[in-house]
This record gives C-alpha cells, structure tokens and sequence, in this order.
C-alpha cells in the first residue's frame, strides 16, 4: 500500500535540508516545502477565507486549493524506515504511559 501521508515543511527550519531529511526519514513520508513568508498568517489567512464562505459549504479543502502549490525539498532514505519504525513505536507506547500515568517513571 503507498501512503498518502506527507509533511509540508514551513518557517526557518525548512530552509535547511538536513532538518528536512530528518522528519522525511523518521516519518518515512516526502517533505515538501512552500515559498511563501510568514507561514503562519497565510494558514489564518485562508481559516479567514473558510469562515467567510461557510455559508456556502465550501470545505476548507477547497478554499487550501487556492494555495501555492508545494515543491518536494526530499524523500525518504532507503531503509530509514527499518530505522526508525521500532522507534516510533517506542516513543508512541511511552506517550500513551505519560498520558495516562503521568507520575510513572518510563
């Protein structure tokens, strides 16, 4: 099965490739990147944009679509995955012990 799954990378730390590669590796998901300034208030901008045609059932999908399209920046190393998918796990299960227990020790 091909994941669908895909980080788009934003701000100052998307500049720098070896960060990128980290999250694509760890993840196991492509890294793309968008040129735009000031990230943050674009995603208002287009929460702005859905507030103001909700009425119209416009999904915010639809309004996003209006965005500038991302570029790749990388894509998984071969066998990062094996790497790291043990990982995940762990830190996934020692989460949960956090979550629901925080006053154990992990």
């Amino acid at each position: 099965a091909v994941s669908r799954t895909r980080i788009l990378a934003t701000g100052g730390a998307s500049h720098n490739k070896k960060i990128l590669q980290v999250l694509s590796d760890v993840f196991n998901a492509p890294v793309y990147t968008i040129d735009t300034a000031n990230s943050a208030c674009l995603g208002s901008a287009y929460r702005a944009i859905h507030g103001l045609v909700a009425e119209t059932n416009v999904s915010l999908a639809d309004v996003v679509k209006l965005a500038p399209e991302p570029r790749l920046a990388v894509t998984p190393t071969t066998g990062a995955e094996e790497l790291y998918r043990p990982l995940l796990k762990r830190y996934a299960e020692l989460e949960q012990k956090v979550i629901y227990n925080p006053t154990s020790s992990c």
